[in-house]
């Protein structure tokens, strides 16, 4: 926040094309009054971009622009949520097989062996998720996430065959390793699709997806119990063994059914292809481009206060996630019913939640007030907590994990897309959204050993509405004022100063450093 001059990333410069900043970006033909809408004719980051649209009107323009919107959201959003759904699916099944007897039947595992097997998968899903959106921007999305979906669909296949703890703690480490690409990378990408105030909602479509993951989970689980039994395995085991066959299969096809980026996307026209790069260098954005990696991208992400915020409020909403999605079914089950019933009863919470998380993700995007969703939302999930902490009822209880969904959910694609919506760079992006998605699924070890003391679970419970109003709700004001603080004086011309003789090329390569970049808050 000092007002300083930002260091300035490596770029070749010719005397001819230096500009100097005068004290009001306006006049040097920078408009920076609506954010993300630059007008095209001032913006010279868009000179040498071809527009395949000139000759049309405006109106042929904007219809033009929706059908490509609409072209994109079915090609790219469908097959992503389903990958997403196998993946959360895969990662929180444990907890289904959990109340079908998984303990039991591995030597009678104790319940700190049980929560040792849920961090484990945290401890390698966390380490590797930073590096993985720059294997992502070097392998392409049709090669790598193919590649992880295939190893991770087999170590869930595997997992149905343990016979004790050190087979279901080698198996989990595995599938932490190979799903650590799939959600930070996920969410990169769709960045390089999508305008800043389009993305949230596509973002929030696709974490929906894990919501729907935990209602399809309960009533698959149900019903694959059933299967107990056959082939001398438990009914427990088939969840793993079935669902991870999903899974490869759905690996193979994915090579075929996922696009690369903009740039090179076989499904679209060469048009198309600079329609989407030009409407996003509109947008301020560089990510449709390719880039070389340089370890500066990751010292810029170091030093740049919005990653380490943002990991303190995903953390918020990401430890409760896994405490809610990991340890529901033996919430419910607490509550007095069979297993058939508490796996059948996780299904409506999930449902709601999905629901809510689109709601929010479109209302984000319309209204550009990514905080304020945050921080409204989050007092839904400290009230549903709160009711589990401190009711004996079952009807509360219950009505307690609605609210605790509903205040979860929404809150992790939202801090998602608030995040990528203020960083600007090809792979700085990727490395903040690691870090940020990194450590916030490292604090899932914390969600993996804080249940016990069952039925009233008090600590997990306890933990889980601390994290929500330290790190999200807090995090959130927190983030929301400094950034409004920046961005008036960024429109009161109090850093102009940044760009003072620096090239076309340098003042564009400044990214979110850049005077005329409004912070989405």
């Amino acid at each position: 926040m000092a007002d300083e001059k930002p260091t300035m990333p490596d770029a070749d410069q010719s005397s001819e094309d230096k500009v100097t900043a005068p004290n009001h970006l306006e006049e040097k033909g920078v408009s920076t009054a609506a954010p993300g809408y630059p007008a095209l004719e001032k913006d010279s980051g868009n000179k040498d971009i071809p527009d395949p649209d000139a000759h049309l009107s405006a109106e042929e323009k904007a219809a033009v622009d929706k059908k490509l919107i609409r072209k994109l959201d079915f090609t790219l959003i469908p097959i992503l949520c389903v990958l997403y759904l196998l993946a959360f699916l895969d990662r929180t099944n444990i907890g289904n097989a959990k109340i079908d007897g998984l303990q039991a039947s591995l030597h009678h595992m104790s319940t700190g062996k049980y929560n040792a097997t849920l961090s484990i998968f945290f401890v390698s899903y966390s380490v590797f998720e930073p590096l993985t959106n720059i294997l992502l921007k070097r392998l392409r999305p049709s090669v790598f996430i193919p590649i992880i979906m295939i190893i991770w669909g087999i170590c869930m296949t595997f997992m149905g065959f343990v016979t004790n703890w050190s087979g279901l703690m080698a198996a989990r480490w595995f599938l932490g390793l190979a799903e650590a690409g799939l959600f930070p990378g996920i969410n990169y990408y769709l960045s390089c699709w999508y305008r800043r105030e389009e993305f949230g909602i596509r973002a929030a479509i696709f974490f929906s997806a894990a919501a729907v993951s935990g209602s399809f989970g309960g009533l698959l689980a149900a019903a694959i119990n059933k299967m107990n039994g056959l082939g001398g395995r438990p009914g427990w085991a088939w969840i793993f063994i079935l669902e991870g066959i999903l899974t490869v299969l759905f690996g193979f096809a994915a090579i075929w059914l996922v696009h690369d980026f903009p740039d090179d996307a076989k499904f679209l026209s060469e048009q198309d292809r600079e329609r989407v790069i030009r409407r996003l260098k509109m947008d301020k954005q560089s990510s449709a481009e390719h880039e070389e990696f340089k370890m500066k991208y990751v010292w810029m992400a170091m030093k740049d206060y919005k990653m380490w915020l943002g990991m303190v409020i995903y953390m918020g909403c990401d430890m409760p996630l896994y405490a809610f999605s990991l340890f529901l079914p033996s919430i419910i089950k607490q509550l007095g019913y069979s297993n058939t019933k508490a796996q059948l009863l996780t299904v409506p919470p999930y449902a709601a939640a999905a629901i809510l998380t689109i709601t929010i993700g479109y209302i984000a995007d319309r209204t550009k007030q990514r905080g304020l969703c945050n921080i409204c939302v989050s007092f839904l999930g400290i009230a549903g907590f709160a009711m589990l902490l401190g009711s004996e009822k079952a009807g509360v209880k219950y009505a307690g994990t609605f609210l605790g969904a509903l205040g979860i959910y929404p809150c992790i694609a939202n801090t998602i897309s608030w995040t990528a919506n203020n960083i600007e760079g090809v792979y700085k992006r990727g490395v903040v959204l690691g870090f940020v998605i990194g450590w916030g699924n490292l604090n899932g070890i914390v969600s993996s050993n804080i249940y016990f003391n069952s039925p009233k679970y008090t600590v997990g419970h306890a933990v889980v509405m601390a994290y929500m109003i330290v790190c999200l709700l807090g995090g959130s004001i927190v983030l929301r004022t400094l950034l409004a603080r920046e961005n008036k004086l960024r429109e009161a011309g109090k850093r102009d100063h940044w760009i003072e003789g620096r090239s076309d090329r340098e003042i564009e390569a400044l990214g979110d450093m850049r005077p005329d970049f409004i912070y989405t808050l």
